[in-house]
């Protein structure tokens, strides 16, 4: 199966998807959805739109794949199962463990793991088809060596096109600790798009530090479908209909081998692009990776500016039109827009409302010609039907292995008799369907009559059951809860080197995976664990490997759900770390763990029904807000100053600490840490979880982080 999976934001951008060759759409409910800013869908939108997906043979996605809360488990478990009983294809969750709960209660629910779950390795792969999941939505950070022997545990879906997070899946907290604004609850504001600068190398001018150029694998699918990958996923439910359609029409061309692939790739990068588009840490870090100088959509270029009599006029092939607009970039860097104004000689004039140099380049963001021709796409079937209309018997129509029968008997005809054409012409008429009709057998025994009303509700009943929708349907029923509370008075400790720190617990996070463990901490009196990172290679996973071996270890702290399976397997303890981002009993009750941490965005209200004797809360030192599988610095390996801690300053001047470290293969790896210290005074006898990776001094303020207020 090779499936091209389209986003859909509303219902312009479902129709458009279908028109233009789309094999599958995903999108958000009006709840629990990643993009709460996109329009997303009502029952009977979704309803409607299910009918006209299954006529077409697109598959139908829900993406219900944010952080659920204790107290939200009966209103989303109801509104998962109203999903589900209106005919989708699956439902796409963040949470494997309130996935494996979802799926003994419900087996017959398909069930989808969300990018935001992290799966990058094996063992996170064999994890999720435990819990009963029938694919992986894999992370964009996962290389392609590891993508196919992922493809051959569980069904793959992987992202072939649109933006990318500057953070590792589903574990970016910045516009959450900064703004109150989730990522995990699907309102992430995007501060990644915002300027910074690190103070690197003596240079301190912000530019767009964060921001990744938009993907696009263009060719490279080919090497996907050869490893085996099921589906290719095309980012943007928070993106207009044009690239959409764009997105669709390009995929499709590449997958069905046609030969306008250029043509079609040119529509899409005036449709959005961002950065000129980069191949994806699937196939390593290349040079269009980063997008410092633009951070939005800056089209495709056709030309350079030329002033001329105080004109700005534009020698170019490409014919333009009223309506097309344009951005202008100068030494790279944008300067303004401007708009068309009128066909000249061999190019075209435009207007701006800045002054325009030449030699400014020209880029066309909106091609209203190009817009016009993908959103007047129209997908039609060709329905093969038979009728078999014969006296005294109950009509019957076929199509595509659906078989409708009339309630009673044809008639005899007193006067006029139904002919052939009648009822051919009665046929034709496809009630809404997008569909041409060819008749494969009309059958009229007899001189028959039927009243123009009943043929008319016979049709339409016949139509109706070509988009009817047959699946196991569920009513609500509870979870069943076990979960004993109880008190945790011990404290656990994260960091690279426990040179006089005293604790219950030690959490051994490496400045360098390819060095042995300190002896301060093999040696140590306490319980000892191994940092097990949120995107964990098979080189991070052979290092902890040893560490385990040669050392008396007690066991992992699991950072992605990977860890689980590891830990299994080596037969040693598990402590859940926040990564997981535990968050209700549910999940609580499906978890066999020596210790777990509770999500750092639950205020103390919300951890309370989640507290046992093996609990812990995030509650000192720094506060990780996002993972970078990449080189910021654009892989400039042989100018690096390569310092330990980099600064990231914002706009407002907000210093974030960026740890830098060396993971199993030698590579750089970077951590960006909250610009102030946590510091919580809980009053609920909870294990403590203290983060001291980063030195306390290079922190310039104290928070108490979500413990009072929470996210939405």
């Amino acid at each position: 199966m090779i499936e091209i999976l389209a986003p859909a934001g509303n219902t312009e951008c479902a129709s458009v998807a279908i028109d233009c060759g789309a094999d599958a759409i995903y999108l958000g409910f009006k709840a629990f959805s990643a993009r709460n800013s996109a329009e997303n869908f009502g029952i009977d939108e979704l309803q409607s739109l299910v009918k006209k997906a299954r006529f077409h043979g697109v598959k139908v996605y829900i993406a219900m794949n944010t952080m659920v809360k204790n107290g939200e488990i009966e209103e989303f478990l109801r509104t998962l199962l109203c999903v589900w009983n209106a005919g989708v294809n699956a439902i796409i969750l963040q949470d494997c463990l309130l996935g494996k709960a979802i799926h003994e209660k419900y087996p017959n629910i398909v069930l989808h793991l969300s990018t935001q779950a992290g799966i990058c390795n094996e063992n996170g792969a064999r994890f999720a088809k435990d819990c009963g999941f029938s694919r992986v939505i894999l992370a964009r950070e996962t290389p392609i060596a590891q993508i196919e022997k992922i493809t051959k545990i569980i069904e793959t879906e992987v992202f072939v096109q649109g933006a990318l997070c500057t953070a590792f899946s589903g574990q970016c907290y910045f516009s959450s600790f900064i703004g109150g604004n989730s990522g995990n609850r699907g309102r992430c504001k995007q501060p990644c798009r915002k300027l910074y600068s690190y103070n690197r190398n003596g240079n301190n001018e912000k530019c767009y530090a964060l921001s990744l150029s938009d993907l696009c694998v263009g060719e490279n699918i080919e090497k996907l479908i050869q490893i085996g990958v099921s589906s290719f996923k095309i980012e943007g439910r928070m993106r207009r209909a044009e690239y959409v359609g764009s997105a669709v029409r390009y995929y499709r061309a590449l997958v069905d081998g046609t030969t306008q692939t250029s043509e079609l790739l040119s529509q899409l990068k005036r449709a959005y692009n961002r950065g000129n588009y980069t191949k994806g840490l699937a196939f390593s870090q290349d040079k269009r990776l980063l997008s410092t100088a633009v951070q939005g959509h800056i089209g495709e270029k056709v030309g350079v500016v030329k002033v001329i009599n105080g004109n700005y006029f534009v020698e170019s092939k490409t014919p333009c039109q009223t309506g097309d607009a344009f951005k202008i970039l100068r030494d790279g860097k944008e300067v303004g827009g401007a708009v068309f104004e009128k066909t000249q000689g061999k190019g075209f004039v435009i207007s701006s409302k800045i002054k325009l140099r030449n030699g400014d380049s020209v880029f066309i963001t909106t091609d209203t010609a190009v817009n016009g021709c993908v959103l007047s796409q129209k997908r039609v079937e060709e329905l093969h039907i038979t009728l078999d209309f014969t006296e005294n018997q109950f009509p019957i129509a076929k199509c595509n292995g659906v078989c409708v029968v009339g309630d009673t008997p044809l008639q005899s005809a007193q006067n006029h008799a139904l002919t052939k054409d009648e009822l051919c012409a009665c046929f034709c008429k496809t009630d809404g369907l997008s569909a041409t009709v060819i008749f494969d057998k009309v059958i009229i025994n007899g001189n028959i009559f039927i009243a123009k009303s009943q043929l008319n509700a016979f049709r339409r009943r016949f139509y109706e059951q070509l988009t009817n929708v047959s699946q196991p349907q569920y009513e609500y029923s509870p979870f069943n809860i076990m979960h004993n509370q109880g008190n945790n008075t011990k404290t656990a400790v994260i960091a690279t080197d426990f040179a006089q720190i005293q604790t219950d617990i030690a959490i051994y996070k490496a400045d360098d995976y390819t060095k042995a463990l300190p002896q301060n901490f093999v040696n140590g009196a306490f319980e000892k664990y191994i940092y097990y990172p949120p995107f964990c290679t098979a080189q991070d996973e052979n290092a902890i490997s040893a560490w385990l071996k040669n050392g008396d270890i007690d066991g992992v702290y699991a950072e992605n759900y990977g860890a689980i399976e590891f830990a299994k397997r080596h037969g040693v303890k598990l402590f859940i770390g926040t990564g997981l981002n535990l968050s209700n009993a549910v999940a609580l009750n499906h978890i066999s763990a020596h210790y777990y941490a509770v999500s750092k965005e639950l205020n103390e209200d919300e951890v309370a029904p989640l507290l046992s004797e093996n609990a812990f809360v995030l509650s000192d030192g720094g506060i990780k807000l996002m993972d970078l599988c990449y080189c910021p610095f654009g892989k400039s390996c042989s100018v690096c100053d390569k310092k330990s801690v980099y600064t990231l300053t914002d706009e407002q001047n907000r210093a974030f600490p960026v740890r830098r470290y060396v993971d199993g293969g030698g590579n750089c790896r970077f951590e960006v840490y909250n610009c102030s210290r946590l510091e919580i005074d809980t009053q609920a006898k909870i294990g403590q979880l203290i983060d001291l990776t980063i030195e306390q001094d290079c922190f310039t303020g104290r928070t108490y982080g979500h413990a009072k207020r929470g996210v939405l």
